[in-house]
């Protein structure tokens, strides 16, 4: 009887961050969202599933930039985005979005040493039940990331970026959310025009990859444009990459 509770939990838990039949801003990903006016808060209010904060640790703390020379005291994981995600949760009895069926990813970009960053963000998780114990949120480990043999080894509430060219073990691909990967390492299109049929086969063949997997697929690096999301939702691509976060929000909703 435990072990089918714990499979079916697995189950729910998979299938609540599962391909999307249609896309939504749920599909949305701000990436670098730190860069936005106004961190967390824009993205998060126009319902996005999945934003980005690079890191920089430090001792007992974690900044929020994108380079060093960027580095500011004020400007930890903390108050950008743990301690605001932490008030509307709170303020929506447990869920991370007003409507309970949303969910929220908080890719975290390490930006050094990946051991060392991914333990201070568990210490830092710890102090913050609401957010690791929540099935509908999930903390996932981007950049600089501990060995990827070892993934099995880490909290369950920490998940992990995937990469596409790395065979994974079973064990470890369990703890990968989704797949990350530079869009330029298989395409130079623009974002204008009709993409070529190579890069199209290309990316149809590393999406397909991922999707046997059991998981989503995110093009960083990748055009952002209206043709190109089109495109990129056409080829069955998880989240979409933006910047562009009123612009993104407007065409998906359309």
């Amino acid at each position: 009887m435990r072990k089918l509770l714990v499979v079916f939990c697995l189950f729910i838990v998979v299938n609540t961050f599962a391909q999307p039949k249609t896309y939504t801003v749920q599909n949305a990903h701000s990436h670098n969202d730190y860069e936005q006016k106004r961190p967390f808060w824009l993205a998060y209010e126009h319902g996005f599933g999945s934003i980005e904060a690079d890191v920089f640790v430090r001792p007992k703390e974690l900044l929020v930039a994108h380079n060093e020379k960027e580095i500011r005291p004020d400007r930890t994981l903390k108050n950008l985005y743990l301690d605001p995600l932490k008030s509307m949760i709170l303020k929506n009895k447990g869920a991370a979005y007003p409507d309970p069926e949303k969910q929220l990813v908080l890719l975290i970009d390490c930006k050094i040493d990946g051991v060392a960053t991914v333990a201070e963000i568990i210490r830092e998780l710890k102090a913050y039940p609401d957010i690791i114990n929540n099935k509908r949120i999930r903390v996932v480990i981007t950049g600089n990331q501990p060995p990827k043999d070892s993934l099995f080894t880490y909290p369950s509430f920490i998940w992990f970026d995937g990469d596409l060219t790395y065979t994974y073990t079973k064990k470890n691909l369990a703890r990968v959310a989704f797949f990350s990967a530079n869009f330029r390492d298989y395409s130079k299109w623009d974002g204008t025009g009709n993409l070529d049929a190579a890069s199209k086969q290309i990316l149809g063949k590393e999406i397909a990859k991922a999707h046997q997997a059991g998981k989503m697929v995110r093009f960083w690096g990748a055009p952002d444009t209206p043709i190109a999301w089109k495109t990129f939702e056409a080829l069955g691509v998880g989240y979409i990459n933006t910047d562009k976060i009123a612009e993104l929000t407007e065409f998906l909703k359309k």
